[in-house]
């Protein structure tokens, strides 16, 4: 039958009224701030429906779906917001507002940047990336790890030229055993070419120079001479790796690869110690630029050969003064392979976040650089794992996907690693 009158103006009336669409608003927000707010899954949702006129499975926040498609998982959310990252074009406002920006004005707005952060926590290792040089050609050594404790890491791979100049052991802990039985089987035989203990012998050396012999043998600087018998091997260069502490009288910084003196049992040599962290259920090592209060390091150096457990002893030069104790420790180990990793963090920040992906950018200033760094897991301050998805326009910006919302303070930062070695000393031991 026809509608009647009253049935025709109903559904005009209802017709004029516009669908209502919750949205999730900030607590304490107003009606007349609520007006000003533009929904992103709104006009995401209006592009998927010209897109897409069956419209299924587009837009997840619509709440006019059935009761299969409002209950679907986290992971099916996480692959929706990869399509759609996937489909979206680099142009307008996805370009970035640092296209026109000067060198001077990166600088300052980075500046900016960390300044406002300075209240969170200090992460040693991060560096700034150079405007003027790539990225891909300043941290061409570097390189990154899924795992720091299970990655592997050739240890014979780009070795230095010292290490064509030292001395390595296939087992260094079996060759202990066999140079100490070796000693203790001498000492306990009689014969003509060892001296007994208590015993005085008188020593002929040849070949001292004579300004060495006149100094030795001058009255008013006349030294005691000390003489140790060598063990097998002992003559030889190795790398050698000493659990060592500073003392708690030395105020002053000790760098890496600084010159020390090192008093090792009875021998006294100079050395360029790298220090480093003491992974006890790892092969790898983080190095670290400085010997730090209250805590034991590992201190490796190019030294001749000792087998442990030695006494260790480091004196520190002061200019004008006598040196002073600056770290004590003892002989941990001789191993060449062992493992020591620089590590340094750059660092980007969000301009754009919309839930699990992000816009960052001043990690890298060229797009040659994130294609470059792109296989590298990104991390945050705040916990999140994240990967880079693509580049965005011409001043190193880049899209990223993360595991979990990224708030606008957060700080996106990737780790680099490459391996370190210790220094090579321009002369073992003082001359007289």
């Amino acid at each position: 039958t026809w509608p009647t009158e009253a049935e025709m103006e109903e559904a005009y009336e209802s017709n004029k009224q516009r669908k209502v669409v919750k949205r999730k608003l900030p607590r304490g927000t107003s009606e007349y701030q609520a007006a000003w707010i533009v929904d992103d899954t709104d006009d995401e949702g209006d592009d998927s429906q010209n897109d897409n006129p069956d419209g299924a499975g587009m837009v997840i926040d619509e709440k006019d779906h059935s009761e299969h498609d409002s209950d679907s998982s986290d992971i099916d959310a996480v692959s929706h917001f990869t399509e759609k990252f996937d489909q979206e074009t680099i142009g307008g406002s996805e370009m970035g507002d640092d296209e026109n920006l000067t060198k001077e004005q990166i600088e300052e707005d980075i500046k900016r940047i960390k300044e406002s952060n300075a209240d969170d926590e200090e992460f040693p290792d991060e560096v700034e990336t150079p405007l003027d040089v790539p990225a891909r050609k300043r941290f061409a050594k570097y390189r990154g790890l899924k795992s720091f404790r299970t990655s592997s890491w050739d240890p014979k791979e780009s070795l230095p030229p010292e290490y064509a100049r030292i001395f390595a052991f296939d087992k260094f802990t079996r060759t202990q055993k066999h140079v100490l039985a070796k000693r203790a089987e001498l000492d306990e035989e009689s014969s003509k070419d060892c001296a007994r203990i208590g015993s005085y012998v008188m020593l002929h050396v040849k070949n001292v120079p004579t300004d060495v012999a006149s100094k030795l043998c001058h009255p008013s600087r006349r030294l005691p001479v000390v003489v140790s018998g060598l063990l097998e091997h002992e003559s030889k260069i190795s790398v050698l790796h000493f659990s060592i502490k500073k003392h708690d009288s030395y105020e002053a910084p000790i760098r890496s690869k600084e010159p020390l003196i090192f008093n090792v049992g009875f021998r006294q040599f100079t050395a360029r110690p790298l220090f480093s962290s003491d992974n006890i259920n790892c092969n790898k090592h983080k190095m670290e630029r400085f010997l730090h209060h209250g805590r034991f390091s590992i201190a490796s150096v190019y030294a001749p050969i000792s087998f442990p457990p030695v006494p260790l002893i480091v004196l520190k030069n002061i200019d004008g003064q006598q040196p002073v104790i600056a770290a004590v420790g003892t002989l941990k180990s001789v191993d060449p392979d062992q493992i020591i990793l620089k590590k340094i963090v750059l660092t980007g920040y969000p301009q754009r976040v919309s839930k699990l992906k992000a816009m960052v950018r001043y990690m890298f200033h060229h797009p040659e650089d994130v294609r470059w760094f792109k296989p590298v897991e990104l991390w945050t301050k705040h916990g999140k794992r994240g990967r880079i998805k693509e580049t965005v326009g011409t001043h190193g910006s880049m899209k990223c996907i993360f595991n979990s919302s990224v708030q606008q303070h957060d700080t996106v930062c990737m780790s680099l690693f490459k391996r370190a070695f210790p220094k090579w000393p321009a002369q073992f031991y003082h001359q007289i």
